[in-house]
């Protein structure tokens, strides 16, 4: 299985946010544990991470045809880019929407997320092992790999 991992804008300076938010992490740091998790499910993952929303939907347009299942952070984007949702609701593979901090818990603004409906799964506020809660569900949804 062909696992996508999109990470939106500010994933790369992940280290310098907040760590009581984000985890403390570096984008490596993160990447790294995403590509343990997959090699331990026996499916494999692909990670990217870009702050140009032109390029983040590009990656979801490639995504049409060569992926089983993706899994996205769209960062704050996540809160306004119908660009980004009419991108993904093209997706025939099952997505899962993470985001780091709890969402629901934060500014007023940021509790809303324009992709959501589109998420078989939606993981917030269980940092860095929400890419593991979602990598296991994408497994168990998509089946065993053979």
């Amino acid at each position: 299985m062909q696992v996508l991992i999109l990470n939106g804008p500010n994933l790369d300076v992940l280290a310098r946010r907040d760590p009581k938010l984000y985890g403390g992490l570096s984008l490596n740091e993160l990447e790294s544990r995403i590509y343990g998790w997959a090699h331990a499910l026996d499916i494999t993952a692909r990670c990217r991470q870009t702050n140009s929303e032109g390029e983040f939907i590009e990656w979801i347009h490639d995504a049409y045809t060569n992926v089983d299942a993706v899994i996205v952070n769209p960062g704050a984007w996540s809160h306004y880019s119908w660009a980004i949702h009419d991108a993904l609701e093209l997706l025939e593979v099952p997505l899962v929407e993470v985001h780091l901090s709890n969402i629901e818990q934060r500014e007023e603004w940021r509790r809303n997320s324009v992709v959501a409906d589109l998420a078989a799964k939606r993981v917030s506020g269980k940092g860095l092992d929400g890419y593991r809660e979602a990598l296991e569900f994408l497994v168990q949804r998509v089946g065993a790999p053979q």
